[in-house]
């Protein structure tokens, strides 16, 4: 397996928007969950959206409605859509693979410990 690699991060206003982009192994999305995580400095890393082979996806509250997780099968790559941007969404943002033989929106899918693969990290600082 091949490290998850993420991109699309940087700074953006208050309100605006940003679309990462995580490149993962070709087996990733048949054979595990593969979400998006974010860990702000002194906070513990947090669960934000998981996608599974079925598109079927769950969200942290926090960004419910605003952000959308999604896949390009064909092209390997997870995304996640960010709009209405808060600076409280200031984080790094990692891409995450694992859960193999759970259900993805099982009760603890945010949970870092359950995931195997890590990307290292993609900078979102959101301004007031």
């Amino acid at each position: 397996q091949v490290q998850p690699v993420e991109s699309g991060g940087g700074s953006v206003a208050a309100g605006g928007s940003l679309r990462l982009s995580c490149v993962v192994s070709s087996d990733f999305f048949s054979t595990y969950c593969v979400a998006w995580f974010r860990q702000a400095p002194g906070r513990e890393r947090e669960g934000v959206a998981v996608i599974d082979s079925d598109d079927i996806t769950t969200y942290a509250e926090s960004v419910k409605g605003r952000f959308t997780i999604s896949k390009d099968n064909a092209k390997n790559t997870l995304f996640l859509q960010m709009s209405s941007l808060k600076p409280e969404d200031t984080a790094m943002y990692y891409c995450a693979a694992g859960r193999l033989n759970l259900p993805c929106n099982g009760g603890s899918w945010s949970a870092a410990r359950e995931y195997t693969y890590w990307g290292q990290g993609t900078q979102v600082t959101v301004s007031s």
